[in-house]
């Protein structure tokens, strides 16, 4: 049945209002088999390809936002997470707020895993600065580290493109699993494709903790493109 114009106007139009606030549509986030990245709109310069799976993940020491240095080397045989963080991208707000995100982090650091969010928004961008951070962290309950990148050169060693973003490093060190938190796009898990909700953070979280191979090493991140700087 052919949707009358009014109605294909209100639908469109709420679509383009859900998006925005970070000016990029939602990616797909289907398992690639090899690190795939989107392009930075809006104006934001692309990141490049950035580690692949397998490989050992770059070295960093970034400060978090009450000024301490954490540095990636101090968790040395344990597994880590790393999101690529920004609390104002509407992405980043509806999985904290109601999609995988939301309480995840805190659940995977009682297993032993070390969950850190890194913002690589450059000074005057986007959910870029303390304040902002610290402000986003308390309305969604953000309780592990926030660290700022604002200089990009850690975003781009690893190749994030999007927030969130998330990286799973081995106890080897390893960056075992890299790409979207689950498939569903909009950011809430309410529309999973295929028709299933698949964490894919937890999922390798639980095969790298239970000793095995990570089935879905890669898939493609959605979200807001990270608001590098030159």
């Amino acid at each position: 049945m052919k949707m009358p114009p009014a109605i294909r106007l209100v639908a469109c139009s709420s679509i383009l209002f859900a998006l925005a606030g970070c000016g990029d549509a939602p990616a797909a986030s289907a398992p690639t088999g090899e690190a795939s990245s989107a392009n930075a709109r809006s104006g934001d310069k692309a990141a490049p390809s950035g580690v692949a799976v397998g490989q050992p993940a770059p070295a960093f020491t970034l400060k978090d936002l009450d000024g301490k240095e954490v540095s990636l080397a101090s968790f040395q045989g344990k597994v880590v997470v790393l999101e690529w963080f920004n609390p104002e991208c509407p992405f980043v707000k509806k999985s904290h707020g109601k999609g995988s995100l939301k309480g995840y982090a805190k659940q995977a650091s009682e297993k032993g895993v070390v969950w850190l969010s890194i913002n690589s928004g450059a000074p005057g961008k986007q959910g870029a600065g303390v304040e902002i951070n610290q402000k986003g962290a308390k309305d969604l309950g953000v309780e592990n580290p926030i660290l700022l990148d604002e200089d990009g050169k850690v975003g781009k060693a690893y190749g994030a493109t999007n927030t969130p973003h998330v990286f799973v490093i081995d106890a080897q060190g390893k960056v075992a699993y890299a790409g979207a938190i689950d498939n569903s796009p909009d950011g809430e898990g309410e529309s999973p494709q295929g028709g299933k909700l698949v964490n894919y953070a937890d999922q390798a979280l639980t095969e790298l903790l239970g000793g095995k191979t990570v089935s879905t090493p890669t898939t493609k991140a959605y979200g807001c493109s990270v608001k590098y700087g030159s």
